[in-house]
């Protein structure tokens, strides 16, 4: 026997998977295919924040309306942004905070200065001996009113 058609076997096999893949998803040319959309954010007008004293042990749910201090100790909170994604997004919630200590015996003095992820709260967290405050939530005022009016 030649090896003619022992070649032809081999080339026509190597046709027919060629060929053959190229029907099927994803084996046919490689297309770019472009970037997920970025995430769409929601501006709210209420953060809701937690925070603890650990001197005390005291958890205490802080609710700060944009651009209007809250006290929680010897520290003034003023959100300036808080901003959710749409409940068909991952959640998350971002709130930019400006947080002073105002004691006594001292001059007041920034702390901190930035944005706060209720994913990540230690990836840009408050570093106070005292203190510490994470964002859980961006609210509008009405679910926030609505969230902590006794049932």
């Amino acid at each position: 026997m030649s090896a003619f058609p022992r070649r032809m076997k081999v080339r026509g096999a190597a046709c027919l998977l060629i060929g053959g893949l190229a029907g099927f998803p994803g084996t046919g040319p490689v297309v770019a295919q472009s970037a997920a959309p970025a995430p769409t954010w929601q501006k709210q007008d209420v953060a809701v924040l937690r925070a603890i004293d650990k001197v005390t042990a005291r958890i205490s749910t802080v609710t700060a309306p944009i651009d209007q201090p809250v006290r929680f100790g010897a520290l003034e909170i003023v959100v300036r942004s808080c901003q959710d994604r749409p409940p068909t997004e991952t959640p998350e919630d971002a709130a930019f905070l400006q947080i002073d200590e105002d004691r006594p015996d001292a001059p007041r003095k920034r702390i901190f200065s930035g944005w706060m992820f209720s994913s990540s709260p230690a990836l840009n967290a408050l570093e106070h001996p005292v203190y510490d405050i994470w964002v859980h939530a961006c609210r509008s005022s009405e679910t926030a009113a609505e969230s902590s009016s006794p049932s």
